[in-house]
C-alpha cells in the first residue's frame, strides 16, 4: 500500500508517510486504495480475539512493509486494554475507549505509532524522529506515554495554556526524560499551525520531524480498530447500527469512514461537536467557514478548523456524505444536561465528551427509532473531575494512575509565536 498527498503529491511508502507526517507539499496523506474486507471476514467476526480483528484489518494498509510476525505484536501491544460495550437499553449502547494507559481513545493510535516507528528504527540505527504534536487535551498524554523512553525518538508537545484539564496537563508535563511540553499562549489551532508551519521549515531538515497528531497516518488509520471491535459485540442484534463520535479534528470519526468503506456494515455515523461547529454547519451550507475558537468544557474538541476533515471529503465526495453520514453541534448547557440524565436514568458518569457523543445519538434515534445506536466515551471522567462533580454532585475516584501524577512537578516551557518554538527546538 502506497499513500499520496492529498494535494496531489506523488505517492510514497507507509515507512516514508509516518516519517513525514505531512506531505512536502502541506498535505494530508492518504491510503492510494481502500482495501475491501471479504464476507468472510465479517462471517466469522465474532469468533475472533481483538487482536486477530486488528491485524486483519490493519495489515492490508501496512503490508508488506512490516511483516505479518511483528505486525501482529504491534496489534497485540497496542489492544492490550479492553473496550467495553457498555448496554444503556435496548437500543443504545457506550463503547468505552478510556481503559488505556492515559485513560483515553488516543492511547491506540499513539501506541501503534510509536511502535511502528521503532520497528523502523531498528532498520536504520543512525536514523532519529522528533515527534512534533499539537494537543487540545488527550492526544498529548497519550503520545507522550506512548513515546516515553523509545529508542531514536524527542518528543514536543504543544498545548493551549490553561485550555487544557489538570490531570491532561499533568499526563504530558511529568514525565520528563524523551518528552518536552510547550504551554502556548493561543488556541488549539494556533498550536497546530504551529506544528504544520514547522513540517515546511527548511532549518528543521536534521530533526526528522514526525507528527503523532491525527495528521500522521500511523496515528489516524488505527482507530478503524474500535468499529470492527463494535460492531462484532453487536452483530447479532441484526439492526440497522448508528455510530456517534464525539468530534474535534474529525480524525477518530474519518477512521470509523475508513472501516465502512472497507465493508464495516454500519449504516449511519454521527459526529457531534460542541459549540465550534464549523463541519455541522458545512453540512448545511457546503461552506468550510471556520470562526475563532470557542472554549468548552469538552476542551478536546475545541476546534475550529478540523483537519481530517478533508479526508472524510475525500472518501465520500460530493453529495454522498449526507447520505451515512450527519454532524449536530451542543452547547455546554446541554452537554451537562445530558450529563446528569445519563447518571440519572442509567447511573452513568460519563465525561463532557461521552456525553456530547450521547446526545447527538439521542437526536438521530428520535427520528430513525428502529437504529441500535453506540456512542464513544473517549475519556475517563476522572480527567475532567470539576464539571464532572459538580455537576452531578458526586466526589470522584482517582484511579491509580491518575492519583500518582498529583505529586509530581509539571515541568513546561512557554512559548508564544512560532519563532520561540524554533529556538527551543533548534537550542
Amino acid at each position: 500500500m502506497n499513500y499520496r498527498s492529498l494535494q496531489g503529491g506523488e505517492a510514497v511508502s507507509f515507512e516514508t508517510a509516518v516519517r513525514r507526517g505531512l506531505a512536502p507539499d502541506n498535505g494530508l496523506y492518504f491510503p492510494t486504495d481502500i482495501p475491501q474486507l471479504p464476507a468472510s471476514f465479517f462471517e466469522k467476526i465474532t469468533n475472533l480475539s481483538k487482536e486477530e480483528i486488528g491485524f486483519e484489518v490493519i495489515r492490508p494498509f501496512l503490508a508488506p512493509e512490516i511483516d505479518d510476525s511483528s505486525l501482529l505484536q504491534i496489534v497485540t501491544e497496542t489492544l492490550c486494554f479492553d473496550f467495553p460495550l457498555v448496554p444503556l437499553d435496548e437500543n443504545t449502547a457506550v463503547l468505552e475507549l478510556f481503559h488505556g494507559p492515559t485513560l483515553a481513545f488516543k492511547d491506540v493510535g499513539a501506541r501503534f505509532m510509536s511502535r511502528c516507528l521503532a520497528y523502523f528504527n531498528k532498520k536504520q540505527t543512525s536514523v532519529h524522529n522528533t515527534v512534533l504534536v499539537a494537543t487540545s487535551g488527550d492526544t498529548g498524554g497519550a503520545v507522550a506515554d506512548g513515546f516515553l523512553d523509545v529508542s531514536g525518538i524527542e518528543v514536543a508537545i504543544l498545548y493551549p495554556e490553561g485550555k487544557v484539564s489538570d490531570i491532561q496537563e499533568r499526563q504530558l508535563t511529568t514525565l520528563g526524560r524523551n518528552v518536552k511540553a510547550f504551554a502556548v499562549a493561543g488556541s488549539f489551532d494556533d498550536c497546530q499551525a504551529m506544528v504544520k508551519r514547522a513540517f515546511l521549515d527548511s532549518d528543521f531538515e536534521n530533526l526528522g520531524l514526525t507528527s503523532a497528531n491525527s495528521i500522521n497516518v500511523a496515528r489516524w488509520l488505527p482507530q478503524m480498530m474500535y468499529y470492527f471491535l463494535a460492531y462484532a459485540a453487536v452483530k447479532n442484534k441484526n439492526q440497522n447500527l448508528a455510530i456517534c463520535v464525539p468530534s474535534g479534528n474529525f480524525g477518530n470519526i474519518c477512521a470509523g469512514l475508513i472501516a465502512k468503506k472497507m465493508g464495516l456494515p454500519i449504516a449511519h455515523f454521527i459526529a457531534a461537536t460542541n459549540v465550534n461547529d464549523t463541519v455541522p454547519r458545512y453540512m448545511q451550507t457546503k461552506e468550510l467557514d471556520p470562526k475563532p475558537t470557542i472554549p468548552t468544557i469538552s476542551n478536546a474538541m475545541d476546534v475550529s478548523i478540523p483537519s481530517n476533515f478533508v479526508r472524510v471529503l475525500e472518501l465520500f465526495p460530493g453529495d454522498t456524505l449526507a447520505q451515512l453520514f450527519s454532524a449536530v453541534a451542543f452547547t455546554d448547557a446541554e452537554t451537562k444536561v445530558a450529563m446528569r440524565d445519563l447518571y440519572d436514568t442509567f447511573g452513568y458518569v460519563a465525561d463532557p465528551h461521552g456525553a456530547v457523543g450521547y446526545l447527538g445519538l439521542r437526536a438521530f434515534q428520535k427520528t430513525h427509532p428502529d437504529y441500535y445506536g453506540i456512542f464513544l466515551e473517549t475519556a475517563h471522567p476522572i480527567k475532567f473531575p470539576d464539571v464532572v462533580e459538580e455537576t452531578l454532585e458526586l466526589k470522584l475516584n482517582y484511579p491509580s494512575s491518575v492519583q500518582k501524577l498529583l505529586d509530581l512537578e509539571k515541568k513546561f516551557e512557554r512559548i508564544s509565536t512560532y519563532a520561540d518554538l524554533k529556538a527551543k527546538l533548534l537550542h
